[in-house]
Formats: structure tokens, C-alpha cells, sequence
């Protein structure tokens, strides 16, 4: 029987109790981050990286951003994140503020943890561009999606489920999450998790025969 990996575990915790809404962002808390990594993973550290001078931030003369690893059972993801304004936008070099780089770096820790799979279907579809939640020219998209995934988590189709589900667009998917009961929510993010590392585990092995 197979065991479920360390990735696997992070991914399936459902930390939507303690998602805070800022702007149109939702954010994972990184004392709540830390907290659930720790109790799954006592022996996990975090490491904030500085620059040749001691400075616990990086900065190219323009802008600044910070440099965070986060290590469990001995793996080590890293993290970059710039240090960012009230409007999500990168701050000048000379507006840079101890407060500032301290709250980028609990950011950029938590996207550290988030690279273990705790969080991270947060962050999925932030690298794209804003579209329009639905097409007004596909009245019936949102309703037919919605009943094609609910029936798939419904009959255990896993196939169906993730290929659904990863048709919307992060808005579509934030959209219709609420629509599905606890269990069928369950079902999808564990099929999520299962199916990210099955596809990992096929670039790893198509890297190989590369190699």
C-alpha cells in the first residue's frame, strides 16, 4: 500500500479557517504557517539569507527583496520576495524600512513552507494575468463545471475531478470552491496533491533519461 509523502501531507491540511482576505490577496498567516508546520514537523528550521555585508535583505540599487529556506527532514526549499508596499508593489530602495524587511521575510517564509505543500494552493495562478471570472458569453460555464466536478468527487473519479478542476482559472477556482460540501472538498484536494506528485515525479524521471 502506498504512504503518502511529506509533500503530500502539507498539501492535504486545510488552512482555510486561517486564510485572512487583504485586498483581492488571501494570505496565510505565517504564525499560523509556522504553527502547523511545526506540529507536523517539529524538526523543521527556517533560515533568512544575507547579503556580503550582514544586511538581512538583498537589494540591486533600485529595489529590495528578501531571501528565505525553510527545511523539513533535511529538504530545503528556498524563497525570494520583494519587499512589497501597502499596494503590493515593490518598494524603492530609499523607502525601505526595517518593518518592511521584517514583514517580508515572515512572507517569505511562509511561501518557503507553502514550496512543501502546506498552503499552497494559495498561490496557484498568482503569476497570471487578472481575466474576467467567467465568460458572459458561456451563461451556463460556471453551473456545468460545478456539477461535472461534484459528480466526479461524488463517484471517487479522480481523473475527472483534477482535470475539471484545473480547466478554471485560479478566479473560477476560488469562485466555485464554496459550492462543494467538506467531504467533496477533501476528496479534490487530496486527488490535487496526489496528482502534483505524480506529474513531479515524472519530470524527475524524464530528467533522468535526459541526463
Amino acid at each position: 500500500m502506498a504512504t503518502k509523502n511529506d509533500f503530500q501531507n502539507l498539501y492535504e491540511i486545510d488552512c482555510s479557517k486561517n486564510v485572512e482576505a487583504k485586498g483581492k490577496f488571501n494570505y496565510l498567516s505565517w504564525a499560523h504557517a509556522w504553527r502547523w508546520l511545526k506540529l507536523r514537523h517539529p524538526e523543521a528550521t527556517y533560515t533568512v539569507y544575507k547579503n556580503s555585508d550582514g544586511w538581512n535583505y538583498h537589494t540591486d540599487g533600485r529595489t529590495a527583496w528578501v531571501e528565505c529556506g525553510v527545511t523539513v527532514n533535511g529538504l530545503e526549499h528556498i524563497e525570494h520576495l520583494p519587499i512589497l508596499n501597502f499596494q503590493n508593489k515593490a518598494q524603492k530602495l530609499e523607502t525601505v524600512d526595517s518593518m518592511a524587511v521584517n514583514t517580508a521575510i515572515k512572507r517569505c517564509v511562509t511561501k518557503a513552507i507553502g514550496l512543501h505543500g502546506l498552503g499552497l494552493y494559495l498561490y496557484e495562478g498568482e503569476d497570471l494575468p487578472d481575466v474576467p471570472t467567467w465568460d458572459d458569453a458561456q451563461p451556463n460555464m460556471r453551473g456545468e463545471y460545478i456539477a461535472r466536478i461534484i459528480k466526479a468527487c461524488d463517484k471517487k473519479d479522480d481523473v475527472d475531478a483534477v482535470e475539471n478542476y484545473r480547466d478554471l482559472t485560479q478566479a473560477q477556482k476560488d469562485d466555485v470552491w464554496k459550492e462543494f460540501n467538506p467531504e467533496q472538498q477533501q476528496y479534490l484536494r487530496a486527488e490535487l496533491a496526489s496528482s502534483a506528485v505524480t506529474n513531479a515525479k515524472h519530470k524527475y524521471k524524464k530528467k533522468e533519461k535526459v541526463a
